[in-house]
């Protein structure tokens, strides 16, 4: 099976993600040449897992920064807050998984990692090693390759990832602190009207903290701001519209955005791509 190959070009060129319908349980993206990808932080619903192909990167994870550099594994929890970025202008490449927490939940379960099917956070945040890298490289070629069978694809899939489960079965369980249940309401609040107008009035008169207690505390333990968490949200309901086959105005104006310019220029802050090259597996 071919590798992935992510050289660096002298032209910064655009992401490639790929998506398929018949496995909507994961997504894939590819970039080659990351010098100007600058993500803010945000989180995911799903469960990412990167690889660097090339070059090096700081990786902030919640309260913790990896210098990361080709061969390097990456995971990111759900709900985690993170960011990758640059190191001033310097050349790197990278692939990054986002697979379904349900369905990985399950081929944990079914691989008798898990006594329950429902999703468990991994601890570990970087890995080096040299055979799960080759491992990823592999399954993504396989994923990428127009001339490969669905099949194929899903048994590549799903092999890499249980070798990958195998391996970090060893780890002690992670978990965030849990929130008062005043900020989780606050939260779920969020989650439940984040393509409506939420003041931050409202959100105190919910909490009964303060506006600069509800936000240091809100911070603390969610890693982002009230109103970026809100942000967060309406940028994943795009994400989700998108995906669906929505035009960019439509996924803009329901998820919460006044119009399509502001919608476009928040989704490349935090998905570090524009809206049309998200859309592009689906226009092909």
């Amino acid at each position: 099976m071919s590798r992935v190959s992510s050289p660096i070009s002298a032209t910064i060129s655009a992401p490639i993600f790929w998506r398929d319908a018949r496995m909507p349980y994961v997504e894939l993206r590819k970039i080659s040449d990351a010098r100007q990808v600058c993500y803010a932080p945000h989180s995911h619903t799903h469960w990412s897992l990167g690889a660097v192909t090339a070059g090096k990167s700081t990786f902030c994870y919640r309260d913790a920064k990896y210098q990361i550099s080709a061969g390097d594994i990456v995971m990111m929890n759900p709900h985690w807050v993170h960011a990758c970025n640059p190191i001033e202008n310097q050349p790197w490449a990278y692939l990054m998984l986002y697979v379904d927490t349900a369905w990985l939940s399950e081929l944990r379960y079914q691989l008798g990692l898990l006594d329950a099917p429902n999703w468990q956070d991994i601890a570990t945040a970087v890995i080096t090693q040299p055979a799960l890298y080759a491992g990823y490289c592999d399954m993504a070629a396989c994923l990428l390759d127009e001339q490969r069978e669905i099949d194929d694809k899903q048994a590549a899939l799903i092999e890499y990832l249980s070798n990958v489960m195998q391996v970090l079965v060893q780890e002690s369980p992670a978990a965030l602190p849990q929130a008062p249940s005043a900020l989780e309401q606050v939260a779920a609040y969020l989650r439940a009207n984040c393509a409506a107008d939420v003041s931050l009035e409202r959100l105190c008169q919910q909490s009964g903290y303060s506006a600069g207690h509800l936000i240091r505390a809100f911070k603390q333990h969610f890693g982002l701001t009230p109103h970026a968490y809100l942000i967060n949200q309406r940028i994943q309901l795009g994400q989700k519209a998108l995906k669906q086959g929505q035009p960019i105005v439509e996924a803009a104006l329901n998820a919460g955005f006044n119009d399509q310019p502001h919608f476009q220029r928040t989704f490349k802050r935090l998905v570090a791509a524009t809206p049309n090259q998200y859309r592009y597996p689906l226009l092909k």
